[in-house]
């Protein structure tokens, strides 16, 4: 798995933002930008707080034709029981890899165990674009990866540092 590359084929249920149970795939998403976020467990210290980042900037990923799903290890119920725990409805699935092959698939399972945190930039065609992983006790920058899928959406080179409405490097 490498960027330029199509992203690993993955098949799960999840629980849907009506709460609903629903098997997803890759191909559901296409046309579309898509981030996929791995974590490693919903009932942890930093997880809640990236699932509660991305729902939190989730309009940002959509005005810019991006969606959203987050992946663990948890079963569906885990997911549905922590998102009831917290009252507030999910406006992305939370997909579940109890099988562990999705997360075995994007490189990210330590130890047969848990994901680490990955983050995944996939466009419209499928194919990756970015890649992003850190250590379990490291969580994310959502405005970094807000930031580098509306680069990568330019088309064109971008300098380091780049802000989205900032001249390119390109044409």
């Amino acid at each position: 798995m490498q960027i330029t590359e199509k992203a690993p084929y993955f098949k799960g249920v999840a629980v849907m933002p009506n709460k609903e149970f629903k098997e997803i795939q890759l191909s559901d998403y296409r046309g579309k930008w898509l981030i996929l976020f791995f974590y490693p467990l919903d009932f942890t210290f930093v997880c809640p707080t990236e699932i509660k980042g991305f729902a939190a900037n989730y309009k940002k990923f959509t005005d810019v034709g991006a969606e959203v799903i987050g992946c663990s290890v948890d079963s569906q119920f885990s997911h549905l029981a922590w998102i009831e725990q917290e009252l507030k409805p999910l406006p992305f699935p939370l997909m579940s890899d109890i099988s562990k092959n999705i997360s075995r698939a994007y490189n990210v399972l330590v130890d047969d165990s848990i994901a680490l945190r990955g983050t995944f930039i996939i466009d419209p065609e499928g194919i990756l674009k970015s890649i992003v992983v850190n250590d379990t006790a490291i969580g994310r920058s959502i405005d970094e990866t807000v930031r580098t899928l509306k680069a990568l959406q330019t088309g064109e080179m971008t300098g380091c540092g780049w802000q989205p409405g900032e001249t390119t490097l390109g044409k």
